[in-house]
């Protein structure tokens, strides 16, 4: 057993020879080896997932290209905050399994899927860079989307965790959020242009690799801001596997990582679109959260259920760092969810 919020600092192999972590935490780097074949379990139930999502103040775009084992799901959403308006496409894959090639580290490689006359999506990774491509046609009716957009990514703190499922220590997940990426780019919706200023706008990398029990459900929220002149960013979530051992709640502030204990969800109960509140069990991050849209999708095919909210909105309040300093938040726009996967 490990203590609570347990640091991993040295280079070593995620899994032994049983399939299962070898020292559940978290870290600020990859430092957990990932190799498919360490996995103990079916190649149907691994799942491997790059997800992108750049904010601003007026509108987002984000990416997902995964390899769920039995299904893969390759998807780009447009939100709108002015109107406000969102829009999801996905493409469904029946047994990837692999067969897209999903790089075993986030640092390189090219993470790519294409299908003919329809999709062609890829995410590159290059020192200090991430470059995100999208040409989705008929993305929405007869309206096309095109992004071309890049991150940077300078030396900096990231959050990671790897930690198992009580049910099957075979089943782990395996994670890294990549805050503060300053973006630059341009989409093209519907013939109509939205530019990124990377002075304010941010990408966010959810990078995962693992598998999962059948039934899950998650909270998950972040954003990024410029507060006092240096980059901002925050990751709160919990819900998904055995977190004895960390969480995954952080703050970022000028590229450093400041740890948080546990984290609380207050969702209204009758609609997502109602204030939410925050609490937190140290003190250091205590925020009222209002809604501007509800990205919300619900698909139920017998053995695959999924009803999913990611809400975006504005966040007020205040995020405390390592060394006492108390950061005022005000109106930074951010998204959070709460997701129920059976699959």
């Amino acid at each position: 057993m490990y203590e609570r919020n347990h640091e991993v600092t040295e280079v070593h192999k995620l899994l032994d020879k049983k399939g299962h972590i070898i020292e559940p935490g978290w870290a600020k780097k990859l430092v957990w080896k990932y190799d498919r074949k360490d996995i103990k379990m079916p190649k149907f139930r691994i799942k491997e997932w790059d997800y992108y999502i750049v904010l601003t103040d007026d509108f987002a775009v984000a990416f997902t290209i995964s390899d769920d084992g039995y299904i893969g799901l390759q998807s780009a959403s447009f939100i709108d905050f002015k109107k406000p308006f969102e829009h999801t496409q996905t493409i469904l894959n029946p047994f990837p399994m692999g067969k897209l090639r999903l790089p075993s580290d986030s640092s390189s490689g090219t993470t790519a899927y294409r299908k003919k006359n329809r999709l062609d999506m890829q995410f590159t990774v290059s020192k200090g860079k991430r470059h995100i491509k999208c040409d989705f046609r008929e993305f929405d009716g007869d309206k096309d989307l095109f992004c071309d957009i890049s991150l940077e990514q300078p030396e900096m703190d990231t959050m990671v965790i790897a930690t198992p499922f009580k049910e099957n220590p075979k089943c782990f997940y395996y994670n890294q959020k990549i805050n503060c990426m300053r973006a630059s780019g341009k989409v093209i919706y519907g013939g109509k242009e939205y530019n990124f200023n990377p002075e304010t706008d941010f990408g966010t990398l959810d990078w995962g690799r693992g598998v999962w029990t059948y039934d899950n459900t998650w909270n998950w929220g972040s954003g990024n801001a410029v507060i006092n002149g240096k980059p901002f960013g925050f990751n709160i979530g919990y819900g998904f596997s055995d977190r004895s051992s960390a969480t995954e709640n952080i703050l970022f502030y000028d590229g450093v990582a400041h740890k948080l204990d546990d984290i609380h969800f207050h969702i209204p109960r009758d609609s997502y679109m109602k204030p939410w509140t925050f609490s937190s069990s140290d003190g250091r991050f205590e925020m009222n959260f209002t809604p501007i849209i509800d990205r919300s999708a619900k698909i139920d095919v017998k053995a695959i259920v999924t009803d999913q909210h990611q809400v975006f909105g504005k966040m007020n309040g205040k995020a405390v760092l390592d060394d006492g300093t108390v950061l005022e938040i005000k109106d930074l726009t951010c998204f959070a969810e709460r997701v129920h996967n059976k699959y």
